[in-house]
């Protein structure tokens, strides 16, 4: 290995929270990787300025310059092979990838969401999970597969559902947790700990 530095590529849409804890991990020591590139889809998003505060590449991806899915999903995988990644980690990013987009990255894309999966997958999980009236939610931490949210499960971390809780509360309890589990499931990949098994993924001991 020597010193070559383990790449990591965020993909983002927003704010960009857990790439934020991503890089603070980072910069104190505690997640060996590097993060030479970040993505978005999104112009505005405010993830791109958190990129280019701490001297990472922003790039933001138009959809509409592309003439469609495969064209975007082409070159999203150029810009990622220029850079050598090692891992790709979805952070909020609001596109669903494609079939062949997937297989050039087999087993090194991850994403984490908002709930136990496989328990409210897909759009606004939190207000699922309020409607559905559970006593507990969390967030989880899986590989990417052709799915939505369906990949194997990597990390999850459980957070309880008060009576008084709103979209709004709960989201931000669960993101608290997400911050945490989100850097340490990345660190597991940096140290190649993680083998998967047809669903079931085990961690491999230090």
């Amino acid at each position: 290995m020597g010193s070559k530095k383990f790449k990591l590529a965020v993909l983002v849409s927003g704010q960009g929270t857990n790439l934020q804890a991503i890089i603070d991990q980072i910069e104190q020591g505690t997640l060996a990787a590097e993060i030479p590139i970040v993505i978005s889809n999104a112009k505005e998003a405010f993830a791109l300025e958190r990129a280019k505060n701490h001297g990472i590449k922003p790039v933001f991806l138009d959809p509409k310059s592309y003439s469609g899915k495969e064209e975007f999903d082409r070159a999203l995988k150029d810009l990622l092979r220029a850079e050598a990644v090692d891992l790709v980690c979805l952070s909020g990013f609001m596109r669903i990838l494609g079939k062949a987009f997937i297989n050039s990255f087999a087993g090194k894309i991850i994403n984490i969401h908002p709930s136990l999966l496989p328990a409210f997958p897909g759009l606004h999980p939190q207000q699922q999970a309020l409607e559905h009236g559970v006593k507990f939610s969390g967030c989880t931490v899986h590989f990417v597969d052709e799915g939505v949210d369906s990949g194997p499960i990597i990390l999850q971390s459980v957070v309880p559902v008060y009576d008084s809780d709103d979209e709004e509360a709960l989201s931000k309890r669960i993101l608290e947790q997400e911050h945490i589990i989100y850097p340490r499931a990345i660190q597991l990949m940096v140290e190649n700990r993680l083998t998967v098994s047809e669903r079931k993924v085990t961690q491999k001991k230090n």
